[in-house]
């Protein structure tokens, strides 16, 4: 892909929206350690973009350049075509970014329900603290709303029947799909997922992908992956960059990323 903003699709002769989110040139260092360097990478509506790369490649330093909670010490983050790299974390969920964790971020005692419902409470609306109190008409319809929505991503993700169990009781495969309902319930521009398929099952795996796939195709959002189960990857995402050392080693399709002879023997295995 160039580094242009707007790239011309050859095949079939239309103009590419602009990358919803972009790092240009990022770079990261601890200690003297450059950690990222000069790492450029977008992503667009309506695509999953995979990042791979063994342990210690800068992955989860750039998910955290990207979503907010480190700024990076050169480079550019754009979110929306606008430079955000100032802008901490909740500044950037609150204008469509989200973000999901290798480690589980549940509300335990809540259900499964009002776990996505609680994701849209930021918003307000209905008439603050005096409407809850008194149960004002206008709460009310704004609640209705909000759980009209969440029982929709519910159903998208196949969820429904889990919809009033309390989310504390979940096996691990349970629990990160409603991790991902709950990132998309307030729609998303764009949907960064840290190790999604940690501690899943095969079939679950598979289920994963299929629901990612689905919001994708439903929200219109970009995606941007990052995961150790390398097939997974290559199965869901039609493009991937692979960074080793803090740097981007190769790009491309699938096919062209296990065909790259480097990235072989960095990550894959070598042959």
């Amino acid at each position: 892909m160039s580094g242009t903003v707007v790239d011309v699709a050859e095949s079939a002769g239309d103009v590419a929206p602009p990358p919803v989110l972009r790092a240009e040139n990022v770079g990261v260092a601890f200690g003297g350690v450059n950690a990222l360097s000069g790492v450029t990478l977008e992503v667009r509506a309506g695509e999953v973009c995979g990042l791979i790369g063994p342990n210690g490649a800068g992955k989860t330093t750039l998910f955290d350049v990207l979503s907010g909670i480190r700024r990076p010490d050169s480079g550019v983050v754009r979110f929306a075509g606008v430079d955000v790299s100032a802008r901490g974390p909740v500044w950037r969920a609150r204008h469509g970014m989200r973000r999901t964790f290798q480690r589980q971020q549940l509300f335990g005692r809540l259900t499964v329900l009002d776990n996505l419902v609680v994701a849209e409470e930021w918003r307000g609306g209905g008439g603050g603290i005096a409407a809850d109190l008194l149960a004002l008409p206008s709460r009310r319809r704004r609640e209705r709303e909000r759980r009209v929505r969440a029982e929709e991503i519910l159903d998208l993700c196949g969820l429904t029947d889990l919809r009033d169990k309390y989310a504390g009781t979940l096996p691990v495969g349970q629990a990160r799909m409603v991790e991902l309902a709950r990132a998309v319930v307030d729609t998303p521009k764009v949907l960064l997922l840290d190790e999604p398929a940690s501690g899943m099952s095969s079939a679950e795996s598979v289920w994963l992908g299929e629901v990612v796939r689905r919001l994708v195709d439903h929200e219109q959002c970009a995606v941007l992956l990052v995961e150790h189960d390398v097939a997974f990857v290559m199965g869901l995402a039609s493009r991937v960059v692979v960074l080793n050392l803090g740097e981007v080693l190769a790009e491309g399709t699938p096919a062209e990323v296990r065909a790259n002879q480097a990235v072989r023997d960095a990550y894959l295995g070598g042959g």
